[in-house]
């Protein structure tokens, strides 16, 4: 006896949009001091808007991340977005529930305002005149493109890494427009050791000649700087644990070398996502945002800004990775410490993972039913 095999499930195709705002003369200030405008911000939705508007879903993506969280951008398209594993139709964040959100960040490079993108005033490449912004100006930035869109709360922000930060940072600025906040392997301020590493990171483009001061636009750019960043990085994405599992100390050739061209498997690794990195990503853009993330401090000597009555009505489901160095559960212990003497209502998880800060970006069944069931109740008690 034959079955007939089901056909495949069809592709989910998604649209990036974009929608400028801050015309001249009515800019955007900036929380240096300065103004920006005009800006574009490149965004992708899934799923529908209910009739009620209440159903929104932001998710914020990490820094080097964009707007492109699930499906595919055509069907000729064999890369889907970088968080497919969750999102999309029947998946933990379920689109045939939820209307998705997601925007590339200010300061960025696929799509939204950056320092690669075109100054209107010069008709040049903003490079370094683009003006330092942070994770508040990005925030600022997404609220005018959800005002645009016209949701006057949303249902719920979902962020990790930098896309964390966003997320709390949302809370903070507007709270009246959160019903409920899943912050992921995220901190509340960046800790010595992450500016650090961020600061080897920018010397290491910086030090690139082809950097050229930051206009390198018309020439191939310091691609060897942003190479060794990139790596820097990926170190910290991952853990001591998955680095000796995934690589332990295997040659990728037959004999040790005996000169400085890398014989490790570990050393492959890091020059492929160097090399993979530079053919995606803009220096100044990771310049610019690795500063905004060590500028990121809600834990101020003046007063932690998660302590505020406002943030009361706020549920909060705070998720770390036990094996995160980057961000370890302390960091997000501290979260949720300070949220629950706002009353707040607040879950708490340490997911046990092997696979480091990256941990939240692979496919993993208990952060898939954590974030499913949180989300479900949110939306049956207030969407239904």
């Amino acid at each position: 006896m034959t079955s007939a095999l089901a056909p495949p499930a069809a592709k989910l195709i998604v649209q990036r949009q974009f929608y400028t705002f801050a015309e001249p003369p009515n800019p955007m200030p900036l929380d240096s001091g300065a103004s920006l405008g005009p800006i574009t911000l490149a965004y992708e939705t899934l799923g529908t808007l209910n009739s009620e508007r209440s159903n929104a879903v932001l998710i914020l993506h990490a820094f080097s991340g964009d707007s492109h969280v699930a499906g595919y951008l055509s069907e000729s398209d064999t890369r889907p977005g970088w968080w497919d594993s969750m999102v999309g139709p029947g998946k933990a964040i379920d689109t045939h529930i939820y209307f998705v959100i997601c925007i590339n960040i200010l300061g960025s490079c696929a799509g939204s305002t950056g320092p690669a993108s075109i100054n209107p005033a010069t008709g040049d490449y903003y490079a370094l005149s683009f003006p330092m912004v942070t994770i508040g100006d990005m925030v600022r930035a997404q609220k005018h493109l959800i005002d645009h869109l016209g949701i006057k709360k949303l249902m719920a922000l979902i962020g990790g890494s930098v896309g964390g930060m966003q997320v709390l940072q949302w809370c903070v600025a507007y709270p009246e427009m959160v019903r409920a906040a899943i912050p992921l392997a995220t901190t509340g301020r960046h800790s010595p050791q992450a500016i650090a590493f961020n600061e080897v990171a920018r010397q290491a483009i910086m030090a690139d000649p082809a950097w050229n001061m930051g206009d390198y636009y018309n020439g191939p750019g310091p691609t060897h700087g942003l190479a060794v960043a990139r790596m820097i990085g990926h170190v910290t994405y991952l853990s001591d644990e998955s680095m000796r599992e995934k690589f332990g100390r295997r040659l990728h050739r037959s004999s040790l070398s005996f000169n400085f061209s890398g014989d490790f498997e570990v050393e492959s690794y890091l020059h492929h996502q160097g090399k993979k990195f530079v053919d995606r990503f803009d220096a100044n853009s990771l310049l610019y945002i690795t500063k905004a993330a060590d500028y990121f401090d809600l834990v101020r000597e003046s007063g932690n800004l998660l302590i505020n009555p406002a943030l009361a009505e706020v549920s909060f489901l705070v998720i770390s990775f036990s094996s995160d160095w980057l961000y370890p559960t302390y960091q997000s212990r501290d979260i949720v410490s300070a949220l629950k003497k706002n009353g707040s209502d607040v879950s708490f998880c340490e997911i046990e993972a092997q696979w480091g800060h990256d941990a939240f970006l692979l496919p993993n069944e208990r952060l898939h039913g954590l974030i499913s069931g949180f989300l479900e109740r949110i939306h049956h008690e207030h969407c239904l």
